[in-house]
């Protein structure tokens, strides 16, 4: 299977171009509004202050038209259990953000359990907002019988909110299987220190490093295995192994002889077993996962992307529940962790995200991890006419887009509202070290030479070095003479100039043509991800 970006609703993507029982896992991260008060979800749509308060996502759920759509949805479903939870949580929680979030969930969910394999598992990614309801509903949609794990995920220490309550540190992964055919490979961690300390107290120090002592003896009666060795008489229930396995053992120098003080053999005390650390899986993961660091604002890892989860997280749950060459599926793939510890684990991998904003920083972060990784973005403009029909349908959407492409970053993270005349930011550093900007202007529609001038006053207020002005349709002769009279700026370390006000157009982008901009410097926009040193590429160019 080819490796595919989607950009669009992961609900209308899963139904026109997901195929039934053709996905190995999911791993769903929704937005559920972590850094928000507990109550805001519960507010009612007369709640004036909800919209307000929510701006983690520009895609927070709220009680709409959309949502009652989906609530119908799963009433049309067939999947009865699934509708009657919901329909009780309704009757409980009445018409909130809440209650959209869930109804939207469930119909997406649904989805997923279609496109998984009987091999399959789900893993839905949330906090303790909203977790006890989607159990609930995956109960409804997998079978109470089919739920796995609750797992809890330490995500960070303890910090300012435990002045009232304790402090929240964690996160939850439930995991449910398709069916009892679930394919399921135990994950091991290292050793506690203090186990080792405690029970791998003896070491040769001949290269094998510390072991401890197993038992030899059999725990079943074998009078087979009852023999005596090197002097040592058997154990009550004779030994555990034959004499060929016990002389293999003793030729390895893996059998441990008591010895009195004085070096003489103490043929009182039993024969044991060498068990070398270095050669056990590991302690057994449990369901409890506090050995996975979460990504702080210093970890070489982090791209800036808010929601960001470490790669090794991905990697155990990836590891846990598939194979090499089977398909991962993230729904909601934000800035591409999944789909990033998919490849380099050597599985095939499907994306899906509804803003341009995720699916440009993706390709930019699987471009960077694995140099020539061929993978297909879909729903994303490839040509002009996309680009204008999405600039008609979106203009925040084709907003993001075109900041893409530029490499710029989104003003105040991509949030609508007022931009004070900017959408984006190119960071450059013209002598390596010290940081300028040039300011991004985006018109999908009608241009003309009134917008020229307040790019050029914006530049003059924000002391900008530069302007760039992405436009869909082809600039006038008075535009392009008035940004060409705002001057040029020299680089004084190389001697080059570069017009001040640049002014792209949308076919101009597809042609290849970026920004005339020294030393551009992206890595204030979306840092780049670390190459992985990996065979396991997929299809390469």
């Amino acid at each position: 299977m080819t490796n595919k970006l989607y950009f669009g609703d992961n609900l209308h993507v899963l139904r026109e171009h997901i195929a039934d029982q053709s996905v190995d896992l999911v791993y769903l991260d929704p937005p559920f509004n972590s850094n928000a008060n507990y109550n805001i979800l519960f507010k009612s749509p007369e709640g004036a202050d909800s919209d307000a308060q929510i701006e983690a996502f520009e895609d927070t759920w709220h009680w709409n038209d959309s949502a009652e759509d989906a609530f119908d949805e799963v009433m049309r479903s067939g999947n009865s259990d699934a509708f009657e939870l919901l329909r009780a949580m309704r009757a409980f929680l009445g018409d909130n953000d809440m209650m959209a979030y869930l109804a939207m969930m469930a119909v997406r969910l649904i989805e997923l359990h279609r496109v998984l394999k009987p091999t399959g598992s789900l893993y839905l990614h949330c906090d303790p907002t909203a977790s006890h309801y989607l159990k609930l509903l995956l109960d409804g949609v997998f079978g109470a019988k089919n739920y796995r794990n609750e797992i809890v995920w330490k995500r960070q220490s303890a910090h300012s909110d435990a002045k009232h309550k304790f402090s929240d540190v964690s996160d939850t992964i439930l995991f449910y299987a398709k069916s009892p055919k679930v394919v399921f490979r135990p994950q091991f961690a290292q050793h506690d220190p203090d186990y080792v300390s405690k029970f791998y107290r003896f070491d040769d120090h001949d290269g094998r490093g510390p072991y401890r002592l197993g038992d030899a003896a059999s725990p079943n009666p074998r009078p087979n295995m009852m023999y005596e060795w090197m002097g040592y008489s058997y154990p009550a229930k004779g030994w555990r192994y034959q004499r060929e396995t016990m002389q293999r053992l003793h030729d390895e120098g893996r059998l441990h002889y008591p010895l009195r003080p004085d070096g003489s053999p103490d043929f009182s005390k039993r024969i044991s077993l060498k068990r070398y650390l270095a050669e056990q899986d590991g302690s057994i993961v449990t369901n409890i996962w506090s050995d996975i660091s979460p990504l702080h604002s210093q970890t070489a890892e982090r791209l800036g992307y808010p929601t960001q989860k470490p790669l090794a997280l991905l990697e155990r749950i990836i590891s846990a529940s598939s194979g090499e060459g089977d398909v991962v599926l993230d729904p909601f793939c934000g800035c591409g962790t999944a789909v990033h510890a998919a490849q380099k684990l050597g599985r095939a991998w499907i994306g899906i995200d509804v803003t341009h904003l995720a699916i440009g920083l993706i390709e930019k972060r699987m471009k960077d991890a694995f140099p020539g990784l061929a993978f297909e973005v879909v729903g994303r403009p490839q040509d002009l006419q996309s680009a204008l029909d999405l600039a008609a349908r979106d203009k925040h959407q084709f907003e993001l887009w075109a900041l893409s492409v530029v490499e710029a970053q989104p003003w105040k993270g991509g949030r609508k509202g007022a931009d004070g005349g900017i959408d984006g930011i190119i960071y450059f550093k013209p002598d390596g070290k010290r940081t300028e900007r040039a300011i991004v202007e985006v018109k999908g529609g009608g241009v003309g030479v009134k917008d020229i001038g307040r790019l050029a006053q914006v530049m003059e207020r924000e002391r900008a070095p530069f302007g760039v002005f992405l436009t869909a349709q082809a600039p006038t002769r008075p535009m392009e003479r008035d940004a060409a009279a705002v001057g040029v700026w020299e680089n004084e370390y190389t001697g080059r100039k570069h017009p001040r006000l640049q002014i792209l157009t949308l076919a101009e982008l597809f042609a290849g043509k970026r920004p005339d901009i020294p030393w551009v410097d992206t890595s204030a926009a979306s840092k780049s991800a670390k190459r992985e040193e990996t065979g396991k590429q997929g299809t390469l160019l």
